[in-house]
């Protein structure tokens, strides 16, 4: 009676694949992991929203001679925050909106400010 062996065969994987990581595949990771806390996530993001970034638009406004597109901005990414978190999207989307919007109005900052 023969005996079955399992050796498994390799040469299909002559190429040594690469693990690397860039800063995309970290980015993922870390929104993937954070899945649990999407609630949290959601209020962090209308918090912060509410208390640091919705006054840049009238101190650079105000204070800075911005035009009215600066306003639209940060109309435009705080309700599309809003809109992202009440409507059920996944926590990459909300995580991801909400370093948009920090982003974007670090830039406008410096724009305007310097």
């Amino acid at each position: 009676m023969a005996t079955a062996t399992h050796n498994v065969a390799h040469w299909s994987h002559t190429t040594q694949e690469k693990t690397t990581a860039n800063l995309w595949t970290k980015w993922l990771a870390f929104t993937a992991g954070q899945e649990e806390y999407k609630t949290l996530w959601f209020y962090v993001s209308l918090v912060a929203q509410g208390v640091l970034i919705l006054p840049v638009p009238a101190v650079l406004m105000f204070y800075f001679n911005a035009p009215i597109v600066v306003l639209i901005i940060t109309m435009v990414l705080f309700f599309a925050n809003i809109i992202a978190g009440m409507g059920g999207y996944g926590t990459r989307v909300l995580i991801s909106l909400f370093a948009l919007s920090l982003v974007v109005h670090l830039i406008m900052l410096a724009i305007f400010i310097i």
